[in-house]
Formats: structure tokens, C-alpha cells, sequence
């Protein structure tokens, strides 16, 4: 892991603004119809959030459902606007890779192959030098020229994870694992190309729920409760900060 920072954020906050008309009365309604009236109510998604990302870690973001991680990604990405005052600098392409990126299942899996590998940045022609192997990764290769709607899952799953690790960039943006999917000799082998050849030497940012990899792969944790940093650290000390959040905010019995 190199000293150089790839990603730097400072005092990063988003709010939300959610236009909603107020009811009225009966009788103004009959007397108005056509007036409507909008009450702009705020959601701070984030709350000051600081962190850097050095080039070539492994960095991991923990928290509970709707504290805020896709919203954080979305920015340091650029696709949503931070609130003013607020600071993101990234060095080189970036890349969001997700299990759940999207394929159109009306077309073939040749025609997906070709249009996410463009999408994650590769040409044509690299796309056609590499191709074969990624229908041989995926284990596709009967299926190659069938339309995507018509295959499991499990066989979506692994067309996805086939084509993602040969993306080329210089910081992965990552929703949950890529090294678990499909049946057990798929894992094996889709975790071990994980390990070994798609992690060396990337700059890694990693929105999971799967405590086991944020402990394995990481060398620094963000932790992020209601849209506000709560910690930020090694991952021994920051898995039990997150198992605590829990417990934190459980409903009281009644």
C-alpha cells in the first residue's frame, strides 16, 4: 500500500430535500381547487464525513441499512452533488461494481459482455481479445448466444463476476463481495481469482454486510450510523463498534 492518498474527503454532507403537499381543508379546497401548497422537509443522508483512501488499500464501510453508504459512494463517484462546503478529490478512473449491475435480459450473454465491458471501460477490441475467457470463467460457453432472462441466478451471478474482474481502473468502488458466488467449485474459484489477481496492488473501497471479508481483506474501517462517522479504524477495533449499533438503537420491549 503506497503513502499517496486516491481518495480524500472532507466535511462531506448531503441533504435531501422531499417536497410534500400539505393537506388542506374541505372548505378550502372547495373554495381553491387549484391552489397547492409544499412543505420542503430535509433529510441529512450525511453528516461531515472525513476520511482518505491511500492508493492500493483495501478500505471498508460498515453500516447498518439506510446510514447512508450508497449515498457516500454516489458521491465520491460524482453522480450525486455533495452540500456546499463540502470536499471530495479523487486520483485516476473510477469504477462502481456491483453483483447487481445491470444487464438487459432480452439480449445474449455475447451482446452483455460487450456492453458492460464498455461501460467498465474496456474497448471493443480488448473486449474481443478477452472475451473467451470470460465465457470460459463464467462457464457460459453453451449459453454464450442465449438471452440472459432465460438463465438462473446462479449463472447471472457468475456472468457478472466474470466480466467485473476484468475492468480496468484505478479505484474500485465495490457493493458487497465478489468472491462468493454461484455453486461451491464456482466459490472456490471466483474467491481465489479474487485474492489472488483482482486485489493486488487496487485501491478497493468496500460497502459490505459481510463482516468475515471487511476482517480479511481490509486494513481500514469507516463506520457510519444515521449519516454521521461514529468511527474509523482497524477492523478489530471497528466490528465491534458496528455489532454495537444494534444494540444501540434495538426497540425496547414491551
Amino acid at each position: 500500500m503506497s503513502n499517496e492518498v486516491a481518495i480524500e474527503v472532507k466535511n462531506l454532507s448531503k441533504t435531501f430535500a422531499m417536497i410534500n403537499k400539505e393537506s388542506r381543508q374541505l372548505r378550502e379546497k372547495l373554495l381553491r381547487p387549484f391552489s397547492t401548497k409544499h412543505k420542503v422537509k430535509e433529510i441529512k443522508a450525511l453528516d461531515n464525513i472525513n476520511f482518505t483512501v491511500n492508493k492500493g488499500e483495501f478500505f471498508g464501510i460498515i453500516g447498518k441499512n439506510g446510514c447512508g453508504k450508497s449515498t457516500l459512494l454516489n458521491c465520491i463517484m460524482g453522480s450525486l452533488r455533495p452540500d456546499k462546503g463540502s470536499i471530495v478529490n479523487t486520483e485516476g478512473k473510477i469504477i462502481r461494481l456491483a453483483l447487481g449491475m445491470g444487464f438487459d435480459p432480452n439480449l445474449s450473454a455475447r451482446d452483455n459482455i460487450y456492453i458492460n465491458g464498455s461501460i467498465l471501460g474496456l474497448t471493443f477490441r480488448e473486449i474481443g481479445d478477452i472475451f473467451d475467457n470470460i465465457v470460459e470463467f463464467a462457464e457460459l460457453e453453451r449459453f454464450v448466444d442465449v438471452p440472459v432472462k432465460q438463465y438462473s441466478s446462479g449463472m447471472q451471478a457468475k456472468l457478472k463476476f466474470s466480466v467485473a474482474i476484468h475492468a480496468k481502473a484505478d479505484i474500485f468502488l465495490m457493493d458487497e463481495f465478489f468472491g462468493g458466488v454461484g455453486d461451491i467449485n464456482f466459490r472456490k474459484k471466483s474467491t481465489k481469482v479474487f485474492n489472488d489477481t483482482f486485489l493486488d496492488g487496487r485501491t478497493i473501497v468496500h460497502v459490505t454486510h459481510q463482516l468475515e471479508t471487511i476482517k480479511k481483506h481490509c486494513q481500514r474501517v469507516l463506520v457510519i450510523d444515521q449519516g454521521k462517522q461514529v468511527g474509523l479504524g482497524h477492523p478489530d477495533e471497528m466490528i465491534p463498534l458496528y455489532a454495537s449499533l444494534f444494540t444501540k438503537h434495538a426497540a425496547p420491549k414491551i
